[in-house]
């Protein structure tokens, strides 16, 4: 591969390289994701090779999704260890595999897998690194960069869920087959050719990048060498504050993309609002992403939080009454900017509050986190649909749910990597303070 110019690896310029590229491999964990799935459900369900309700579906949804959760916290290890390009690059390849392999598959014990290994590889590890990928590269607040990650992805979304709806009454095998040699075939040589570590971790991630290829700019030495354990972090309030803030985002949206066209239809719309109204999400985001980054440099991001969720639990309460093409656009309008701050936050929170350290570790944990709640929000929409007749109770205690995150939000405190030193340090004061003590006895 022909070197670059030095300047170039740079953290601050190389570093915007590393956010085009992650944003692709978001985009790539599609087949992965509910609201890809969800373009599949009813013609899955109608498939004669599988038999299944749709409350036989949601169940196999969710172990797949509880399951493929798991996919997350080996990801995060192998990041931190052997670095960004050969975990991405080892990940797409898999998950481009799987995804042409599921369109020659009959029987549910086949489907189920195939499910479960889209979950693993493109939900779960897919998404940790490139979400690490970005916390990786950049410093401090990381909100402006992670927006521009989200409006390109966005982006993307947006115009897949649009190619989908060009095959709306297409097979879905074809489908699948499309994107999965699509994986293979740009998202694969992409990761493979353009990702790099940041040069502070060339010597401890297991690239192969020569000191040609990054320069010889480093990161200053607190940026890289402190940092919170995964153990530390998840004994903070925020740890769990930020997580379940966007595990709920996560319910939400993973069952209203399953059973989007269900319940758009129950509100007495037709099926096409069901992909206008995915798309629009998505092209909300392409308006909101850098206003959001900008804004988060400048808030307190537990306030900006409490923002996102207040909105996405009021549309919430208020989607039961929804019935006309105008109200759901408005509805759509105020969930995808909800769901936008809450994206943009997730994505810049970790490497901001606990370090660059164990980066890889943490997020792992924390996209788990998200992808154990995904697998209930489908579970939840069905159950209500098959002992109410409708979804109005499952929304309205969303909506709660919502309220209630949204106080805890604005009450806890955002911890720095700085205070992960000072943990050690008490924790040493009181290691030392035991030992004088049995010396003394």
């Amino acid at each position: 591969m022909q070197t670059l110019d030095n300047k170039f690896y740079t953290p601050s310029r190389y570093g915007w390289v590393m956010v085009v590229v992650a944003a692709m491999a978001m985009v790539a964990t599609m087949p992965g994701r509910t609201h890809g799935l969800g373009v599949l459900t009813e013609r899955l369900l109608k498939d004669p090779a599988f038999s299944m309700t749709r409350v036989e579906f949601s169940d196999m949804n969710l172990w797949a999704t509880l399951l493929g959760g798991l996919f997350c916290l080996p990801c995060g290890r192998l990041i931190d260890r052997y670095g960004l390009r050969i975990t991405l690059t080892s990940v797409v390849v898999a998950l481009g595999t799987v995804v042409l392999s599921m369109t020659q598959l009959t029987g549910n014990t086949a489907l189920f897998t195939a499910i479960l290994l889209t979950r693993g590889f493109g939900q779960s590890a897919l998404s940790v690194l490139s979400i690490t990928m970005v916390g990786k590269w950049f410093r401090g607040k990381a909100t402006l960069p992670m927006a521009v990650y989200s409006l390109i992805l966005s982006a993307g979304f947006a115009g897949a869920m649009q190619w989908a709806m060009g095959y709306s009454d297409a097979g879905w095998r074809s489908i699948w087959e499309k994107i999965g040699w699509v994986i293979l075939l740009v998202m694969a040589p992409t990761a493979l050719s353009l990702t790099r570590d940041p040069p502070a971790e060339r010597e401890t991630a297991g690239s192969d990048m020569s000191s040609s290829d990054v320069g010889s700019e480093r990161a200053p030495a607190d940026s890289s060498s402190s940092g919170f354990t995964v153990l530390q972090a998840m004994a903070t309030p925020a740890f769990w504050t930020f997580g379940l803030a966007i595990s709920y985002m996560a319910v939400v949206t993973s069952g209203m993309s399953l059973f989007n066209e269900s319940v758009v239809t129950s509100q007495g719309l037709e099926k096409e609002a069901f992909y206008k109204l995915a798309s629009l999400s998505f092209l909300v985001g392409l308006f909101v992403q850098l206003p959001a980054g900008w804004l988060g440099q400048r808030v307190s991001l537990a306030r900006f939080q409490t923002v996102a969720l207040v909105m996405q639990a009021g549309c919430l309460m208020w989607l039961p009454h929804v019935h006309a093409q105008t109200q759901l656009v408005l509805y759509g309008i105020g969930m995808g900017i909800g769901g936008t701050i809450s994206t943009v936050i997730f994505y810049s929170i970790w490497g901001q509050a606990f370090g660059r350290l164990h980066l890889g570790k943490i997020q792992g944990v924390a996209q788990m986190m998200t992808v154990l709640a995904s697998s209930l929000g489908p579970k939840l929409l069905a159950e209500c649909q098959a002992r109410t007749g409708d979804y109005r109770l499952i929304f309205e205690w969303l909506a709660i749910a919502g309220f209630g995150l949204a106080i805890a939000s604005w009450l806890v405190r955002v911890p720095c990597p700085e205070d992960a030193a000072k943990l050690k340090s008490s924790s040493t004061n009181d290691l030392s303070a035991e030992a004088a003590a049995e010396n003394l006895a």
